[in-house]
C-alpha cells in the first residue's frame, strides 16, 4: 500500500501539479523558461487549440531551447518525437500507439513523429528562447488508457543524412484521454464476461440450491466466452480454478451483491451485453426444467438494475422460460400487467396478448400450440380477476 500511494504521488507531482499546488498556498515558481538550462537540451509541451473545419481541434505543441552541437555550420537536421505512457510506472511505460500511418514506426504501431527542421547556422548553436518544432493533433495519438495519462515525450534533434542524435531531452505532460482506449476495451469485455458469470451463479443459487445442470450451463459459458481457442493453458486451468472456488462459494450458502454489479455492468458494457447476461441468466433458471420464485425474483431485479428493455425481457422469457415452468405465476413477467396500470389499461393489454396467443394456437410446433393453450386460459383468468 505504501509503494502504491509513493507512486501515485510520483505520478501526481509529475504531472505539473506541483506548481499549481505551489502558487495556491503562496509559493511562487519560476517560469520554466527561467528554470531551462541553455548549456543542455531542452524540452516541453503546452497543449493548444486550433479551428478546423467549423471545430476545435486540441493540439501538443512540442517545443525546444538550449545548446545544439552539429558537425558543421548549415548541418541540415530533422526532428524526432517518440512519445510513451508512464501514468501506472516511469519504470515500464506503455507504448502510445499512432491513428497516422505515417507517423508510425517501421517495425510497429508505435508513435514517431519526424520532421524537417532546415539547417543550423553554425556548429555551435543556443536556442535562448523557446521554438515550437511539432504540433501534434491529439487525435493522431492511440493511448493504452483513457482518462487523465501522463505522457513522456522524448525529442531528439538529428542530422539529416546520417541519423546521428545531435541533441536529446525528455519532459513529461499530463493529458485527459476521453476516448476509450484498446487495452480499456479488452479489459472491459473480460471483466463484463466475468461478472456475468457471478451474475448467472447468483440466478442458479436463488433459491439456496445449486444444481449440477446449472453449474455445468454456466461452466460452459465461461469456457466458451471468457478464454479463446489460443488461450494459454495455464489461464484454462487458473478460470478452472476460479469456477470451482466460486461454485464452493454458493453452495456454502454465500451471496454476492447483484445491485452493484449490475451497476458496474452498465458502465462498462454496452446494451448488447446487458442481453447477452440476461440470456444466460434465463436459461441458467430454465435449465432444471422449473423456475423458483426466488429466482424470478432476481431476474425482474436484474431487468431493471441492467435497464434493458421489459418488453424485451418478455420475449426471452416466453422462449426459455415459458410460463408452465413458473412455480408461481407472475403477472408482470408473464403478462407484463403492472400494479399501477389503470383497469382500462390492463383491459387493453389484456386484449393484445390474447390476440397474439391465439394466432399461434395453430402454430404446426406442438410445444408452441400447448404454450399457446396455457397463455390463454391464463389471460382469462387475469381477465376474470383483475378487469371483471
Amino acid at each position: 500500500m505504501e509503494k502504491l500511494l509513493v507512486t501515485t504521488l510520483l505520478s501526481w507531482l509529475k504531472g505539473f501539479k506541483f506548481p499549481l499546488l505551489c502558487r495556491k498556498i503562496g509559493i511562487e515558481v519560476p517560469d520554466i523558461s527561467a528554470q531551462a538550462d541553455l548549456n543542455g537540451f531542452n524540452c516541453r509541451v503546452q497543449l493548444t487549440r486550433q479551428q478546423k473545419n467549423g471545430s476545435v481541434v486540441d493540439l501538443l505543441s512540442v517545443e525546444i531551447c538550449g545548446s545544439i552541437h552539429a558537425p558543421d555550420n548549415g548541418h541540415y537536421t530533422t526532428v524526432r518525437i517518440l512519445v510513451t505512457d508512464i501514468t501506472d510506472s516511469s519504470f515500464s511505460p506503455e507504448p502510445v500507439h499512432s491513428n497516422i500511418k505515417k507517423w508510425q514506426q517501421p517495425d510497429s504501431q508505435n508513435f514517431c513523429y519526424n520532421a524537417d527542421i532546415g539547417k543550423l547556422p553554425h556548429a555551435e548553436n543556443t536556442l535562448a528562447d523557446w521554438l515550437t518544432v511539432a504540433k501534434l493533433h491529439c487525435d493522431w495519438l492511440k493511448l493504452p488508457h483513457k482518462g487523465k495519462r501522463i505522457l513522456k515525450f522524448n525529442t531528439s534533434i538529428l542530422s539529416a543524412g546520417g541519423g546521428q542524435e545531435l541533441a536529446s531531452g525528455t519532459c513529461t505532460f499530463t493529458y485527459e484521454n476521453a476516448s476509450l482506449a484498446n487495452i480499456d476495451l479488452r479489459e472491459n469485455i473480460k471483466r463484463t464476461k466475468t461478472l456475468a458469470v457471478a451474475l448467472a451463479f447468483a440466478v442458479g443459487a436463488a433459491d439456496n440450491k445449486l444444481y449440477d445442470c446449472e453449474v455445468e450451463l454456466i461452466k460452459n459459458w465461461a469456457r466458451n466466452n471468457i478464454t479463446l481457442p489460443k488461450t494459454p493453458k495455464k489461464e484454462r486451468r487458473q478460470l478452472e480454478k476460479a469456477l470451482k472456488q466460486t461454485v464452493a462459494f454458493f453452495h456454502e450458502g454465500n451471496q454476492i451483491d447483484c445491485y452493484n454489479i449490475c451497476k458496474e455492468i452498465v458502465e462498462i458494457a454496452s446494451i448488447a451485453d446487458c442481453y447477452e447476461i440476461l440470456d444466460l441468466c434465463i436459461n441458467v433458471a430454465a435449465a432444471k426444467g422449473t423456475v423458483s420464485v426466488e429466482e424470478l425474483n432476481l431476474l425482474k431485479n436484474l431487468v431493471h438494475w441492467l435497464e434493458v428493455d421489459v418488453n424485451r425481457f418478455r420475449q426471452m422469457m416466453e422462449k426459455a422460460l415459458p410460463a408452465d415452468m413458473h412455480q408461481i405465476e407472475d403477472l408482470e413477467i408473464v403478462l407484463g400487467i403492472t400494479s399501477d396500470m389503470s383497469k382500462i389499461q390492463t383491459r387493453h393489454h389484456l386484449n393484445n396478448e390474447y390476440r397474439k396467443w391465439n394466432a399461434r394456437v395453430t402454430n404446426l410446433d406442438p410445444k408452441i400450440q400447448s404454450q399457446a393453450d396455457y397463455m390463454l386460459k391464463f389471460i382469462a383468468e387475469a381477465r376474470t380477476a383483475y378487469v371483471g
